[in-house]
């Protein structure tokens, strides 16, 4: 299939499921060749024989990126054995579900995690990106937010302040490439169907001593979560040459949890 994202190569990390997957998923439809990482080489496998069987083109790197040394492996192994990155998406996060606690019960090795994965990895991969891409002069570089990067989360600090950060870092790399052709945004989910937020909901549901079906329909206004599905077509849109004059903005999706801002 031709169209604007053939041959376009693509990085999307923590693609083994949930959204980074569908994000894999909806991008490579659209030709472009998906370089998938996460740390379950068995998951990545999954992806991209799925992708392989629809038609498109993908590839896995395993890779942990809690490890600040990562980020250069990844990228100078893709530059050497596919091509310069055009576009990057920052999926991968560590969620406030796997050790939630209040923040004077906090766990500080839990907390320097959550930065490293959440804000220190996109920093560096969007870094490492740059120069091709400014070389190019083009380039989309999206993050995978949440509407925690804009209110609270109770027992989640880490993953609420490294996802403020996150939005923070991808607003100065907008300003700083502004006219560069390339762009830099991001979509802040609210509550996904995934495996991280699934254990979110069962703590939420014991913490408020209630069923975990409740805690699902007052998910949201729309009285339901979201499914990763979802989230695929605004990432399509902001890689594409038609949102061009898009850079520097946060998209909510999150089934009207967050109606301003």
């Amino acid at each position: 299939m031709d169209s604007e994202f053939t041959k376009r190569i693509v990085v999307v990390t923590g693609a083994g499921r949930g959204i980074g997957r569908a994000i894999a998923e909806a991008l490579a439809a659209q030709g472009a060749h998906v370089i998938v990482t996460a740390r379950s080489k068995h998951e990545l496998d999954d992806v991209v024989q799925t992708i392989k069987r629809a038609g498109g083109t993908a590839a896995s790197i395993s890779a942990d990126l809690s490890d600040p040394e990562t980020p250069a492996r990844i990228m100078k192994d893709i530059r050497r054995d596919i091509g310069p990155v055009e576009i990057l998406v920052n999926n991968a996060g560590v969620g406030s579900s796997q050790n939630p606690k209040p923040v004077i019960d906090f766990d500080d090795a839990f907390w320097n995690l959550s930065v490293a994965v959440n804000l220190t990895a996109p920093y560096l991969l969007s870094k490492l990106a740059l120069p091709d891409m400014l070389k190019a002069e083009w380039g989309r570089i999206i993050m995978v937010a949440s509407v925690n990067g804009k209110i609270p989360s109770p027992h989640g600090a880490a993953y609420t302040a490294s996802k403020h950060g996150l939005l923070g870092l991808m607003k100065t790399l907008a300003l700083e490439t502004a006219g560069t052709g390339i762009t830099a945004n991001a979509i802040c989910p609210g509550p996904v169907r995934t495996s991280m937020n699934n254990a979110r909901v069962i703590y939420d549901a014991k913490r408020h001593g209630v069923e975990p079906s409740e805690i699902e329909n007052n998910a949201t206004p729309l009285g339901r979560r979201l499914e990763p599905h979802e989230m695929a077509p605004m990432v399509v849109y902001l890689a594409s040459e038609n949102a061009a004059c898009v850079t520097g903005q946060s998209f909510n999706l999150d089934g009207g949890i967050v109606m301003s801002g």
